[in-house]
């Protein structure tokens, strides 16, 4: 049996988005499935080694911060770690990368950089899409 492809672009910042995305993906390997990642624009600060203090929760929802804390949410720098230790592929968007001055350097370890073409050629085959 095929082993069914998860691909996720993306390119929103903020505390909110980085729980969507990582969520989506790590439930996904969870269950068996290939996932990959691809980070762009202002998602890039989700993998950023300094994720912590870039990612802000947009106006009026800071309620949430208290519910992630009650549910014992894992942190986002921790659930970047789960997701790369279930297999999920993680890419930096190369344009947004040389367009911001950014360098693979500035991202957690086990973090691939491609552009477009590399995540297509994952996405071309994927089961599900999400964009976030």
């Amino acid at each position: 049996m095929k082993k069914r492809r998860v691909a996720i672009i993306a390119s929103n910042g903020g505390l909110e988005t980085a729980y969507k995305v990582l969520n989506i993906a790590t439930a996904a390997a969870a269950a068996g499935a290939e996932v990959a990642i691809f980070f762009t624009f202002e998602a890039l600060s989700i993998i950023h080694k300094d994720a912590a203090n870039m990612l802000t929760i947009g106006t009026g929802k800071e309620h949430y911060l208290e519910g992630f804390k009650r549910a014992n949410v894992p942190s986002i720098p921790d659930l970047v770690n789960i997701a790369l230790e279930s297999g999920v592929k993680m890419i930096a968007c190369q344009m947004t990368m040389d367009v911001t001055g950014m360098t693979k350097e500035h991202f957690v370890d086990g973090i691939d950089v491609g552009g477009a073409m590399t995540f297509l050629d994952f996405a071309y085959d994927a089961d599900v899409t999400v964009t976030f």
